[in-house]
């Protein structure tokens, strides 16, 4: 390997930074996006009939009827008039934002938006310029200034902090300034809103969004990702997103699965069983604070500290609950910490054990 690539290695095994996978099924689950649980609970058995794989891309052979009544269905259930469904959400983002906005274009992205977006963006060859975090004076100045075709592109709920967009206020601010507003909801769709339909649902903005984002991965317990949007705005993704043409697709039994999770009746229940461990979480941490909003599912410890911070997710891991170090660059420098995934399965003894072994650390 060059030795620049080593360097980079050796530099976070020196700042104690360096990723690695692990495995940690036999510890409590605090660290997982399954907020529902569905992923354990929504086991479903699929007939023999169906076929396991998919043989091809969508444009080839890898449409089929499961396929094509799941994206009707979703379009359906998030108000759209169309959707398409992409392997992962990673997929989804690099599919649409390297496809959409073109040379010339300028899309303004909020300075903790996921990388899947920062990466479609890079390669649209579109200006690109972040806003800092839903700060509204400084996106309103930015959009005053540029002239031509303009996107916007935000979460609802940030993956790592935990708090939310002011999500109307910026939609108010795209029709001002005629700019197209893309909303990604991943962390959202399923846990908030009525029926899980996410927080663009709940505030009745669908005609103010562009482009919404919604991934299945998370609340939802299975896999793949949609874009919801108008007709064209599917027909234009189908022609020119390279993440979706160039691959194989998924297959017939996931597209299945995805309806059956999405439209469940048990989405409710639980999503009322996660407010109440949010609730009970935030109320026995007392006095401390986390940066993340009272009813978010995600709760980040700040620490600030790469040492500290270590030693608390070894003490909780120890004490078989699964967490997850959260270090630069995926946080600024900084903000590390622990993050905390709430889930609707967590129990009361299990919360309590959490936060007695953050209190020691705090």
């Amino acid at each position: 390997m060059d030795q620049k690539l080593q360097d980079k290695l050796n530099k976070r095994i020196q700042e104690g930074t360096l990723r690695s996978l692990s495995c940690l099924d036999e510890c409590v689950d605090f660290y997982s996006n399954d907020y529902l649980g569905f992923s354990k609970s929504m086991q479903i058995e699929n007939s023999e009939k169906t076929k396991k794989g998919s043989t091809g891309s969508r444009l080839i052979s890898g449409t089929s009827i499961e396929a094509l009544n799941t994206e009707t269905f979703l379009a359906q259930f998030f108000s759209a008039d169309a959707s398409l469904v992409f392997n992962s959400g990673y997929d989804a983002n690099l599919g649409f934002f390297s496809a959409v906005p073109q040379k010339g274009d300028t899309v303004f992205y909020d300075e903790f938006i996921h990388a899947s977006v920062r990466d479609g963006v890079r390669l649209s060859f579109a200006n690109a310029f972040s806003f800092k975090h839903n700060n509204l004076s400084d996106l309103e100045s930015k959009l005053e200034k540029t002239e031509g075709v303009k996107y916007v592109v935000i979460e609802s709920l940030y993956s790592m902090d935990g708090d939310f967009s002011p999500l109307e206020e910026i939609a108010n601010l795209c029709c001002k300034f005629n700019t197209y507003l893309i909303v990604d909801e991943a962390h959202s769709c399923g846990v908030f809103g009525i029926n899980g339909k996410g927080i663009v649902s709940d505030l009745k903005l669908e005609k103010k969004v562009f482009a919404r984002i919604v991934t299945f991965g998370k609340a939802y317990g299975v896999h793949g990702a949609c874009v919801l949007g108008e007709f064209d705005l599917i027909n234009y993704l189908i022609n020119f997103s390279r993440s979706f043409i160039y691959t194989t697709a998924l297959p017939p039994s996931t597209y299945s699965d995805i309806s059956l999770h999405v439209g469940s009746v048990l989405i409710e229940e639980n999503r009322l069983q996660l407010e109440r461990n949010i609730s009970y979480f935030r109320k026995s941490l007392g006095i401390i604070k986390t940066i993340s909003d009272l009813k978010s599912p995600i709760q980040l410890i700040k620490i600030g500290d790469i040492k500290q911070t270590h030693e608390l997710a070894h003490l909780l891991q120890e004490n078989k609950l699964a967490v997850k170090p959260i270090y630069s660059p995926t946080v600024p420098v900084g903000n590390e910490g622990v993050r905390i995934c709430l889930h609707s399965f967590n129990t009361s003894e299990q919360i309590e054990l959490l936060v007695h072994i953050i209190s020691k650390i705090q």
